[in-house]
């Protein structure tokens, strides 16, 4: 009985838990992988446990070529589309205008249109402006489908702000830069720093887009699917490896940010509300 009203009390995180797991399967290989010296280029067995793939990241070089343009890709993809969707939620959120139905609606078509199409369309579109492929090809396509996705999570930390904190500020005579830099961007900037780093997953992620707008620029994931013709370097894993585990320490880092900042903000509240109570 003990057991049955236990699996009943927590079977959704039960779930969850093995949801999470299987999803972490194919992780746990990648990473376990990196650790492995193949029996040959073709072999994807774990044959020997080895440390040399770690010490030696750039054994293939044009692999780490490979790895650098995807991060400068990535970067500047990510830099001018967080700063153009954040400007485009705060006007969204903020402001009403005409028109402002049909550019929510138009947001949404890069997230809803296939890959193939919007690469075949940029590809279009760059060879009858006489544009060579390349470097900034690439980033010009990638910062523009990173862009709805800045807008859509920007708009949903500034939906879930309350407007009060800020007309309190105004209230004790903040000027409107104060008000933004002290109480608006600090509210909005976990909404910012997750969209910058969705927007960099996705460039640096980016397979479909990119081939059709490359040129002679190789990305970390054309290496990929190039070297899996004639068998994929162990360093591969490596690379995926060390970036999976960057991401999952800067989301540990902010959640415990956060977690300090709300633990600092509640003693302060709970002094203010003693204060507030005690007789004059």
């Amino acid at each position: 009985m003990r057991l049955s009203r236990w699996l009943a009390d927590r079977w959704v995180m039960i779930v969850a838990l093995l949801v999470l797991g299987y999803l972490s399967l194919p992780i746990v290989v990648v990473a376990g992988l990196s650790f492995n010296r193949p029996s040959s280029r073709l072999s994807y067995d774990f044959n020997e446990f080895t440390l040399d793939n770690w010490r030696q990241p750039c054994a293939t070089s044009d692999m780490c070529d490979a790895v650098v343009h995807s991060v400068q890709i990535g970067f500047i993809a990510t830099v001018v589309a967080t700063v153009i969707g954040t400007l485009m939620a705060f006007a969204l959120v903020r402001h009403r205008f005409r028109g402002r139905a049909g550019i929510n609606v138009l947001i949404f078509l890069p997230m809803a249109t296939p890959e193939l199409v919007m690469g075949t369309s940029l590809l279009a579109l760059f060879v009858s402006a006489g544009v060579p492929q390349g470097f900034w090809t690439i980033v010009i396509a990638h910062v523009m489908f990173c862009v709805s996705f800045v807008v859509v999570t920007v708009k949903a930390r500034l939906a879930g702000m309350d407007r009060r904190l800020e007309e309190a500020a105004m209230d004790l005579y903040a000027s409107e830069w104060q008000t933004f830099r002290r109480i608006t961007l600090p509210l909005v900037l976990p909404g910012i720093v997750a969209a910058a780093l969705l927007a960099f997953s996705l460039s640096f992620d980016d397979f479909i887009i990119t081939n059709f707008n490359a040129g002679t620029t190789v990305t970390f994931p054309m290496y990929v699917w190039g070297a899996a013709q004639r068998g994929i370097p162990p360093q591969v894993n490596v690379i995926g490896t060390a970036m999976f585990g960057i991401a999952v320490l800067l989301v540990g880092l902010s959640s415990l940010r956060g977690r300090r900042s709300r633990r600092a903000g509640l003693p302060a509240a709970g002094a203010a509300g003693r204060r507030a109570k005690s007789p004059s």
